[in-house]
């Protein structure tokens, strides 16, 4: 399979919903359309309506309630995608969506593998797009808008496990912002020990940007220095049965 470009990406995902309609929306762990729409929107970097009008494109061709972009022809490089993809079962076009939007493609697949069996659930491919990948590209897409970043540079630094996701730099200094997403409107967040640490060491150059109500109409709150700024967090400790194997040699 070619590489394919930013444009295509979103194609695919219209192409996949589409054919697949309810029965792809539970194969991902989606509850509905506009959770589909805004997660994998987000995460590929894209307005979630373009992926509506592009599932919107395929209805005319498939058997659903929908009537689609039925007026007019299908465009030149719809098609194509069409042609390549539309005859892909549920299995095997679900493994190459989340190839195409996981940040870390094969490893991250791997990964949520390694989840289901370690907590005996299938995870949510959309609960991770969710609590990562759409919110922190949410983030890159909105934070020029906050008054107080506008003049930063931005650095993803969600693979340095520095405790934030992002680091942001004027001339003279920088601050660090951890990304957090909800499907609801309302709920809770969770901070790992270290960002705990992090946050209490860098105090008012540390924020908190959670992105809320992916399930609607995602909108954000942004938090500075979150552990003295009004949010009350919870000590929680959890005993860890620890699993080994061993082989004589």
């Amino acid at each position: 399979m070619k590489k394919l470009s930013p444009r295509e990406k979103p194609i695919l995902a219209g192409l996949y919903l589409s054919k697949f309609d309810a029965m792809g929306l539970y194969q991902l762990g989606f509850r509905s359309f506009m959770e589909a729409f805004n997660a994998i929107g987000f995460a590929l970097g894209v307005q979630p309506a373009s992926v509506k009008n592009y599932r919107d494109e395929f209805d005319p061709l498939f058997p659903n309630d929908r009537k689609g972009w039925h007026k007019r022809p299908m465009r030149v490089y719809c098609k194509a995608i069409y042609d390549n993809f539309s005859g892909l079962g549920i299995d095997e076009f679900s493994t190459l969506l989340k190839q195409l939007i996981y940040k870390r493609n094969d490893l991250d697949i791997l990964m949520e593998e390694v989840e289901n069996d370690e907590v005996d659930k299938k995870s949510s491919f959309a609960q991770r797009l969710i609590t990562g990948q759409a919110a922190e590209q949410y983030f890159i897409s909105k934070y020029k808008e906050i008054t107080l970043f506008k003049e930063f540079e931005i650095e993803d630094t969600t693979k340095l496990g520095c405790g934030f996701d992002f680091k942001l730099t004027s001339q003279d200094v920088f601050y660090g912002v951890e990304v957090k997403g909800m499907n609801e409107a309302k709920g809770s967040i969770a901070l790992t020990n270290k960002e705990h640490l992090v946050a209490s060491i860098m105090g008012e150059r540390y924020f908190l940007f959670v992105v809320k109500n992916f399930k609607e109409n995602p909108f954000y709150e942004l938090y500075p220095n979150p552990l003295d700024g009004g949010l009350s967090f919870n000590r929680i400790e959890q005993k860890v049965i620890q699993i080994s194997w061993t082989a004589k040699l």
